[in-house]
C-alpha cells in the first residue's frame, strides 16, 4: 500500500507543477504595426524576466490591450516598470564629448606639422 501511496502522491505534484509554468501568449498581429511593436517589446521582457508571477501580470498587460481595455501609452507605462526589473543596464551611460575651441585645435595642428616638416632634417 505504501508503494501505492506514493504514486498517488507523485501524480497531483506533477500536475501541479505543469498547470503552474505560465507560457508566453503567441497572439502577435504583423498586420497591426503597433500591436506588432508592442507584442515585440512584451516578448523582449518576457525572456529577461524568469517569475512565473510576473510572467502572469505581463500575460495580463497584453491580453488587456489585445481586447482594446487598456491603451498603448498605459501599455508601455506597465511594461516599463518590468523591463527595468528584468534589465540589468537599463540605463544608458553617457561619456561626456570634450570640445575644443578652433583656434586651439589650428594651433595644435599646425604646431604637430611644423614638428613633422622639421623631424628629418636632423
Amino acid at each position: 500500500m505504501t508503494e501505492q501511496m506514493k504514486t498517488k502522491k507523485e501524480g497531483p505534484d506533477k500536475e501541479e507543477t505543469q498547470t503552474k509554468e505560465v507560457s508566453k501568449l503567441l497572439i502577435d498581429k504583423p498586420s497591426d504595426f503597433k500591436f506588432h511593436a508592442a507584442y515585440n517589446a512584451y516578448s523582449e521582457t518576457w525572456d529577461k524576466i524568469e517569475a512565473s508571477g510576473v510572467r502572469v501580470e505581463l500575460n495580463n498587460i497584453l491580453l488587456s490591450l489585445s481586447k482594446d481595455e487598456t491603451d498603448y501609452s498605459n501599455f508601455y507605462r506597465e511594461l516599463d516598470d518590468y523591463r527595468r526589473h528584468g534589465s540589468k543596464h537599463f540605463e544608458f551611460s553617457r561619456q561626456r564629448i570634450e570640445t575644443q575651441r578652433k583656434r586651439d585645435w589650428r594651433q595644435k595642428q599646425n604646431k604637430s606639422q611644423r614638428n613633422l616638416r622639421h623631424k628629418g632634417r636632423h
